[in-house]
C-alpha cells in the first residue's frame, strides 16, 4: 500500500514555472503562471524508470483530491491514475501508451477516441495501444484515416478501432474538480470500476494489463488526436497558478 504522507515512495516532479507544496493534511501540486512556449508540468509518481512499476490488476487507486479553481479556468491537463510513461527522458523509442485513470484536458485538446464522447473535459478512460487487434489494424490506417472522415462510415466503423486501441471512456461532470471528492479506481483483469464518492460513476469493459506506475499531474500542455487524422500538440501560456490538490492517496492489491 502506498500512502500519500510516506514521502518517502514518492518521486516529486517539476518542469518549468512549476512548484510542489506540502501541508500537514495536503499536497499542492502547482503549476505557475507560464509565458508561452514554455512547459510546466508538476506531479509525483511512485517509479523512477519503467523498471520501478509494480502495479498490475486487481489493484484499487483511491484519491481524495480537487483543484483550485474551476475547471472552466484550468488550462492544460491533469489527472491521477496508472500509465506506462510512453516518453521517458533520456531513452531511445517510444513505447505505445496504456492507462487506466481519471483524466482532465481542456480546449484546444481534442482526444476524440471514444465514439460519442467529447475530446477535452473530465473522463474515467482506458487505454492500451499494445493490445494484438491495434497491431493487427496497424497496417490499415492510412486508408482508416480517410474513411473516418465521411460521418457516416465513422460511426459505422471507428468502434472497431476503438476497441483494438482498448478505449474506453466515460464523460463525468467537472463540476467534480472544484470540490474536494474522493475517486476509487479499481482495475481488475478484464475491466475498471470507477467511483466518486463511493457511487459507480463508470465501468470500462476493458484495461491495460501491467505492470503500470502510479502518476498525479498537472501540467500546460494540450494534444490533438482524432480517428479523422487530426494531430497536433503545443503549450498553453498562463496567466494564474493553477493547482491540483491531493489530501489522500491509497494504492493496494485487492483479491
Amino acid at each position: 500500500m502506498e500512502n500519500l504522507f510516506g514521502w518517502s515512495d514518492w518521486r516529486m516532479t517539476t518542469i518549468g514555472e512549476a512548484s510542489i507544496t506540502p501541508h500537514d493534511d495536503r499536497l499542492a501540486l502547482a503549476v505557475n503562471p507560464t509565458p508561452a512556449g514554455v512547459y510546466s508540468d508538476s506531479q509525483i509518481t511512485d517509479y523512477q524508470t519503467r523498471q520501478d512499476f509494480r502495479w498490475s490488476p486487481p489493484a484499487r487507486l483511491t484519491v481524495t483530491v480537487y483543484t483550485d479553481r474551476p475547471a472552466a479556468d484550468i488550462r492544460g491537463t491533469a489527472g491521477f491514475g496508472f500509465w506506462n510513461h510512453p516518453f521517458e527522458p533520456g531513452k531511445r523509442g517510444v513505447h505505445l501508451p496504456q492507462a487506466v485513470w481519471f483524466f482532465f484536458s481542456s480546449p484546444p485538446s481534442d482526444m476524440r477516441l471514444a465514439v460519442g464522447v467529447p475530446g477535452p473535459g473530465w473522463k474515467a478512460a482506458t487505454f492500451d495501444a499494445r493490445r494484438l487487434a491495434f497491431w493487427a489494424l496497424l497496417p490499415t490506417a492510412p486508408v482508416g484515416v480517410f474513411l473516418m472522415r465521411i460521418p457516416a462510415l465513422y460511426r459505422r466503423l471507428w468502434s472497431v478501432g476503438q476497441r483494438a486501441l482498448g478505449v474506453s471512456e466515460g464523460l463525468l461532470d467537472s463540476r467534480l474538480l472544484a470540490e474536494p471528492h474522493t475517486y476509487t479506481l479499481d482495475w481488475l483483469a478484464e475491466r475498471a470500476i470507477f467511483q466518486v464518492d463511493g457511487q459507480v460513476v463508470y465501468k470500462a469493459p476493458t484495461t491495460p494489463r501491467g505492470p503500470l506506475g502510479f502518476i498525479a499531474w498537472i501540467d500546460n500542455q494540450y494534444a490533438i488526436v482524432t480517428p479523422q487524422g487530426r494531430f497536433g500538440f503545443g503549450l498553453l501560456p498562463l496567466a494564474d497558478s493553477q493547482a491540483l490538490i491531493l489530501s489522500e492517496v491509497h494504492i493496494e492489491t485487492i483479491r
